[in-house]
């Protein structure tokens, strides 16, 4: 999952919004640090109500990752979004296109979300708005016993930036696909990449509901 769909169930509370945010938020520090469930789990009842809701968020966002990548929506989509993109890259190993499949999914969910219901990410954006960066990269650094105070630039930037919109649109979608395949040192993309993702859209799009409904209530 990415930004918005593990905030689609506590966009009324803006710290555990930013809480669902933090293990992605951390995976752009350097050096990368980490926030775990079993670091967040012992805070979730503190009586600071910010504590306990990035606290909240922290866990939501891994129990969400758990379930999410379980579905058979999830093993199904992605494993197309890679035929194509390996069919259009003429990627032979695989390795680049498995890795885009699961990430070009999660970004496409945010769009569908978006384009299904216009203003819920501006309230999300609203909701980031009332954060104390500060705060709540010193609660993750107390919460994982590390110094988080970088998180706060990362948060900042993150808000000012808001390329969540950028989702949208598909020359934008892989100029942020591509800020992805460098930060991870792999090749960027073809010119020729934004001819799939009319169809990748509408693919996720069939599939929203199986994407977004947690196992549990599957059975």
């Amino acid at each position: 999952m990415n930004y918005l769909a593990h905030s689609l169930e506590c966009l009324d509370d803006p710290y555990q919004v930013a809480g669902a945010a933090v293990p992605d938020w951390l995976g752009l520090s350097r050096p990368r640090l980490r926030c775990r469930s079993r670091h967040a789990r012992p805070w979730v009842d503190h009586d600071d109500a910010a504590t306990a809701a990035i606290a909240r968020g922290v866990v939501r966002h891994h129990a969400d990752d758990d379930w999410f990548h379980q579905t058979a929506a999830f093993g199904d989509v992605s494993l197309e979004l890679a035929r194509r993109i390996r069919r259009i890259t003429g990627d032979d190993d695989g390795m680049r296109p498995s890795f885009l499949g699961h990430i070009l999914l999660e970004l496409l969910l945010d769009a569908t979300i978006h384009e299904t219901d216009p203003a819920v990410l501006d309230r999300y954006y609203e909701a980031l708005a009332e954060v104390d960066a500060t705060v709540v990269a010193a609660t993750v650094g107390a919460m994982a016993d590390v110094d988080a105070s970088q998180l706060a630039s990362i948060i900042d930037k993150f808000c000012e930036l808001r390329f969540l919109y950028d989702y949208a649109d598909d020359d934008r979608l892989t100029f942020r696909l591509n800020q992805v395949m460098r930060r991870v040192r792999l090749p960027e993309l073809p010119p020729q990449f934004t001819t799939i993702l009319p169809a990748a859209r509408t693919l996720v799009g069939e599939n929203r509901d199986g994407l977004l409904t947690p196992l549990a209530t599957l059975a």
